[in-house]
């Protein structure tokens, strides 16, 4: 199971430094993989949670120039907010200025107010998502596209230059409802769900993601959840505890119980329920020294 972090590219006090520290701290600890989050519109609802966001696929290129071996990818692009076009492009430079690293891992997003600012049809979220991928997933495995849907069309594109990895670099489908998982058997590589409870994943997750996969006569798509680590010194006994928050061997038990599953991957987030970040008081040496330890103690990294 490869396993990834969280990468913080919002708050006050992100700068281009602290975003190759990020990086860096990932790739010394051992990790494979930095993903980054999205918004667009620091509208008041997004401003007050995630103020000073710096774009993931913009970072990405960023990061792709200054690290070696180490995935990169989203968790997760809010994939209405941008053409399809333009995230095939994007995504398709990325990785082939990474050399096959990158990660498109997205979601239909939340936000009433950002999705008015860019003009996008909040209630048609969903629809606009399913024919993005799907055109997306066309630019990145034909020399030639020719497309025509309710949303997007496009006469004769000429798709170079195209991702390094074949068939195409990883779709992660983020979300935890009967929508996200249909989407992701439908167009994913892999689904994305985060913030979750074991019993929930173990048990109703998981094993329906699989019967919609055998409903819809498709391969299962691969496992790779993001968990969020809230180390405790004492164990966590909420009946409703998330994975990854509690002791070091409530987490390393969490973590051998996500791997029985088979899962591919794990991303590890260091913000989140029960912990907000703050933007404007960031814990980056804190958060560092947090995951280099749980890189040697929970997963044997160097």
């Amino acid at each position: 199971m490869k396993v990834g972090v969280n990468l913080i590219n919002f708050g006050a006090a992100t700068t281009p430094e602290v975003l190759l520290g990020w990086a860096h701290m990932a790739q010394e600890a051992g990790y494979d993989a930095v993903m980054l989050s999205d918004h667009v519109v620091g509208t008041p609802d997004v401003a007050a949670r995630y103020a000073h966001f710096y774009d993931p696929l913009a970072t990405l290129a960023f990061l792709a120039g200054v690290t070696q071996g180490i995935e990169l990818g989203t968790t997760v692009l809010v994939l209405p907010y941008r053409h399809p076009l333009l995230v095939a492009r994007l995504g398709a430079n990325i990785d082939q200025l990474s050399g096959g690293r990158f990660i498109l891992g997205v979601g239909v997003g939340h936000s009433k107010p950002e999705f008015a600012a860019l003009n996008v049809p909040f209630t048609k979220r969903g629809a606009i998502t399913d024919e993005s991928l799907d055109l997306i997933r066309q630019m990145w495995t034909k020399d030639r596209v020719s497309f025509e849907g309710r949303f997007f069309s496009v006469a004769d594109a000429d798709t170079s230059p195209r991702p390094v990895r074949r068939p195409h670099p990883p779709i992660w489908i983020g979300g935890r409802s009967e929508a996200a998982m249909r989407r992701a058997v439908r167009f994913g590589t892999h689904w994305h769900p985060n913030w979750i409870r074991l019993p929930w994943l173990r048990d109703e997750g998981w094993p329906r993601l699989q019967e919609l996969a055998r409903e819809l006569g498709m391969p299962v798509p691969g496992l790779a959840p993001r968990i969020f680590t809230g180390l405790t010194e004492t164990a966590n006994t909420d009946s409703v505890r998330l994975a990854g928050h509690g002791t070091l061997d409530q987490i390393r038990a969490d973590v051998r119980a996500i791997e029985d599953l088979g899962a591919e991957y794990l991303i590890l987030d260091v913000y989140g329920p029960p912990r907000s970040y703050d933007p404007a008081n960031p814990a980056y040496e804190e958060d560092w020294a947090k995951l280099r330890m749980l890189a040697q103690k929970v997963f044997g990294r160097s």
